[in-house]
């Protein structure tokens, strides 16, 4: 005879003295929606003894990704990111051939400079 756990059979593990209806769906629960920029709606709920300042004003909406407001009319705006820079982006930055050039002379003469010697090309 296989034994294991000191739970009774037919009682609920987890279910204490408390009782189910203070937590869990039996608890008594405030429903708050938030919407984002492109009017996607998220809605929470949290427990209706939640005192009203420790409800959060703005959440990320699971949905697009952006913060998403309590106030339907005036939700947080998209925000505007920075767009991600390829390889080919910086290369087309890049100085030109005498530009490049024109630094490395320059960092030459600074170097000959301080060594004293006025040796060129």
């Amino acid at each position: 005879m296989a034994s294991g756990g000191s739970a009774i059979r037919g009682s609920r593990v987890g279910a204490g003295p408390m009782g189910e209806q203070d937590r869990g769906f039996h608890a008594d629960r405030v429903k708050v929606s938030y919407w984002d920029a492109l009017g996607n709606e998220t809605v929470k709920y949290f427990a209706a003894s939640l005192p009203e300042d420790e409800i959060p004003e703005t959440i990320d909406c699971p949905s697009s990704g952006l913060p998403a407001g309590r106030d339907k009319e005036n939700p947080p705006s998209v925000v505007k990111l920075e767009p991600y820079k390829t390889h080919l982006a910086y290369v087309k930055e890049r100085r030109t051939e005498e530009e490049a050039a024109q630094l490395l002379e320059d960092a030459l003469n600074q170097l000959r400079a301080r060594r004293g010697t006025t040796t060129s090309k």
